[in-house]
């Protein structure tokens, strides 16, 4: 394969949803896909982020549609509770089924390299 290719290649890192590979998307939808539903609070104190922070990535996923945020009062202050969609959930599925292929085929890479590596030192 060349270099251009990687495209094609399922196994192409350039391949990966990048709406979930950013670190703390990753981290609301892995944390989502655990848990039913999880309180903004519950997401920032878990994922050890401002509240500026997760608002922004939060919202990114749920315009995607891979969120869904229910706002509600509670005793006279907002509260809202996230939950993973089936579009989310499906996302993250695939993302890391893409993830598990990539390390495939770097440890693949990595087992021929060191057969190559003792059938050359026992020459």
């Amino acid at each position: 394969m060349r270099p251009g290719d990687s495209h094609d290649d399922p196994a192409s890192p350039l391949n990966l949803d990048k709406l979930i590979h950013e670190r703390l998307r990753l981290g609301i939808v892995t944390a989502l896909a655990v848990h039913d539903k999880l309180s903004f609070n519950d997401l920032k104190a878990l994922l050890r982020t401002t509240d500026g922070n997760l608002s922004v990535h939060a919202r990114k996923l749920e315009d995607a549609g891979y969120l869904h945020c229910t706002k509600t009062f509670e005793w006279r202050m907002p509260r809202s509770e996230y939950t993973l969609t089936r579009a989310g959930r499906v996302a993250l599925d695939k993302y890391l089924g893409h993830m598990e292929a990539i390390v495939r085929v770097a440890r693949a890479g990595t087992a021929e390299d060191a057969a190559r590596d003792v059938q050359q030192t026992e020459r």
